[in-house]
């Protein structure tokens, strides 16, 4: 397969990853599935890893892979892979900014996995918003889950949610960095270039 054809394929990739990875994060802003006070949202959601970091971010790296099989390689001084060459090398840069925002991504969703919800929970003889869990030691005992009373089903719904992105996260930031590999053999090696053998054809 060719390079450009590669490119192409990862950035149609990308983007319903991306699109998943905003849904996400807008979804927690709405704990246990409910509209709250926004001073019961829990921090982390707030930090838009999956909004900016696998979305948006993600936007740029994608259109620039979709168009690289359309770039014009042919009439740059004379060489007819000049073209595809430096569009394969300037890919690597938005590829980088792929990997970066994917990996912010998936360190805000690790720590809101070990951190745990916000959420209302009895503490002594009182009840607080608070985050009782710490360290990740919940996800394993279950039964303690029921310590948060509001909103409904929230450690459910903030590990489910903020596990989704974290997989999506790390699945984009492998993908870039494959373009990155893909990059640098499409600028050394080349591409098929198809464009320049179908006007060698037409000459």
């Amino acid at each position: 397969m060719c390079s450009g054809n590669f490119a192409k394929c990862l950035g149609i990739t990308l983007i319903p990853l991306s699109i998943v990875c905003v849904l996400c994060n807008v979804l927690l802003f709405f704990p246990g599935g409910k509209a709250g006070d926004t001073e019961h949202i829990t921090e982390e959601v707030w930090y838009f890893g999956g909004i900016f970091g696998s979305g948006l971010f993600m936007i740029f790296p994608a259109m620039v892979f979709l168009g690289l099989k359309n770039n014009d390689c042919c009439g740059c001084c004379g060489n007819g892979s000049c073209g595809r060459r430096f569009a394969m090398l300037s890919s690597i840069l938005f590829a980088a900014v792929g990997v970066l925002g994917a990996g912010y991504s998936v360190i805000v969703s690790s720590i809101a996995i070990s951190h745990g919800p916000l959420c209302l929970f009895k503490n002594g003889s009182k009840t607080e918003w608070n985050y009782p869990f710490s360290h990740g030691n919940y996800l394993d005992d279950q039964e303690s889950w029921s310590k948060c009373i509001e909103p409904p089903n929230i450690v459910h719904w903030h590990v489910s949610l903020f596990l989704v992105l974290l997989i999506m996260g790390i699945i984009q930031a492998v993908l870039c960095a494959v373009q990155v590999v893909n990059g640098l053999l499409g600028a050394l090696c080349g591409d098929c270039c198809t464009c320049c053998e179908q006007n060698n054809r037409t000459v």
